[in-house]
């Protein structure tokens, strides 16, 4: 069923009070219930056609006996459960996390659930979906799914999602709101346009209060983008990965060339094994490291990171590290300027007798086609070519002119000058 078109503002308000009613009527059933799940209700938001979203919904026996979950049902082609093993056995207190993934193949809203047959008091147990599919995004999220990994009862982890419009015009977004009470999220003051081609960032935090995997999300109210979140609170002690130095800013490098700096990873409170690394700009590159490896705790390991700039300008970019620490995810900012050298080629030559001024012509073959390269006749018996670029060969010639416009023919032979 496709929602009636509005606009965004509209849109958002109607589709907040319909998840209020929806929770509000099933917490009400909740107390007599021995099998309950949260959230109870999953928004997917809206998921472009032919990809996937995947969210996380926590089966719990509140009971004082033990409840076997025998069957589950999904109503809907577009969603699908994943991660549920039948039968559960679930004793009395315990938990179960599933997936339930939105796989979109036309546009519009749709709407499903999923049935949980177990021998609780209340056999049948009903989780409400709803989602949208879409021909495109109006909004990016980097990363598209924030998974915290392993964070310790007690701390607290944070990671950046950049939201970006790459459309043409412009997305209004009008609030952020959070679903999993072990996960926050802070951003910039909204409501806010963004551009074509802009950015901002928010920032969300995992605080684990409770052992095991527990899933959220990010719900941006205008575009109706929903970011998965994912975190496992452990009762172990992990290790705190840390780098310097942090940011690193390489300064000004020639184009075509390379430079490197020292990056230095340290492991405290216990060992640190990092999986995984990516850059997000392919001008900086981490060197030497090869992947996975451990620090033990308490010491360091050091590498390089190399910028080869393309191109003339500012160039920023990160270098994320994943690893199995508290902060399991590290960003390391990256800066840096290519600069290209000025080049010009200086040309002399004797006077000649009653001439007004001289050209001068250029070619880039010896025997090729002469462009003169003066704009106005000069009087002059020297010239500066400063139009040079890097790894050319040019070839120049010249001619005399009289007061009465006669030109002379050009200089034989050319002379030729290699641009390093």
């Amino acid at each position: 069923m496709r929602l009636p078109q509005s606009s965004p503002q509209s849109f958002s308000t109607r589709v907040f009070l319909i998840i209020t009613a929806a929770m509000l009527s099933l917490c009400a059933q909740a107390g007599a219930q021995q099998l309950t799940c949260s959230p109870m209700t999953l928004t997917f938001g809206q998921v472009p056609i032919g990809q996937m979203e995947r969210l996380l919904v926590v089966l719990s026996n509140s009971s004082q006996t033990s409840v076997t979950v025998s069957a589950s049902k999904s109503t809907g082609t577009e969603f699908s459960v994943s991660g549920l093993s039948l039968p559960l056995i679930l004793s009395p207190g315990e938990s179960a996390v599933v997936g339930v993934t939105f796989s979109p193949t036309t546009s519009g809203w749709t709407a499903g659930k999923v049935l949980f047959n177990s021998n609780a008091s209340n056999p049948t147990l009903q989780l409400r979906l709803q989602g949208t599919g879409t021909t495109s995004d109006a909004l990016t999220a980097v990363p598209s799914t924030a998974s915290f990994g392993n964070i310790a009862l007690g701390t607290s982890s944070t990671l950046p999602i950049v939201l970006t419009n790459n459309h043409r015009s412009s997305v209004k977004v009008f609030a952020l709101q959070e679903t999993g009470s072990e996960f926050s999220v802070n951003g910039p003051s909204l409501p806010t346009n963004l551009q074509a081609g802009q950015s901002i960032t928010v920032k969300v935090t995992f605080t684990p209060q409770t052992a095991g995997t527990s899933g959220g999300s990010v719900f941006v109210t205008g575009p109706a983008l929903v970011i998965p979140l994912t975190g496992t609170g452990t009762v172990t002690t992990l290790g705190q990965l840390g780098i310097t130095p942090s940011p690193i800013n390489f300064g000004n490098v020639p184009v075509g060339t390379t430079q490197t700096q020292t990056l230095t990873m340290s492991a405290t409170g216990a060992s640190v094994t990092v999986s995984s690394d990516a850059s997000s700009n392919s001008q900086f590159s981490l060197e030497g490291a090869s992947l996975p490896f451990t620090i033990p705790a308490g010491q360091n390991i050091s590498f390089n990171v190399a910028f080869a700039p393309k191109a003339s300008g500012t160039i920023s970019g990160s270098l994320a590290f994943t690893s199995n620490a508290s902060n399991s995810q590290v960003l390391e900012s990256l800066t840096g300027a290519g600069t290209v050298t000025p080049h010009s080629v200086d040309l002399s030559w004797n006077a000649a007798p009653n001439v007004a001024g001289y050209n001068i012509y250029r070619s880039i073959t010896a025997s090729g086609t002469y462009t003169r390269i003066n704009s106005t006749l000069d009087p002059n018996t020297a010239y500066s070519d400063s139009t040079v670029v890097s790894g050319q060969t040019y070839y120049y010639e010249a001619t005399s002119v009289n007061s009465a416009g006669q030109e002379s023919t050009r200089s034989e032979p050319p002379v030729a000058a290699s641009i390093p």
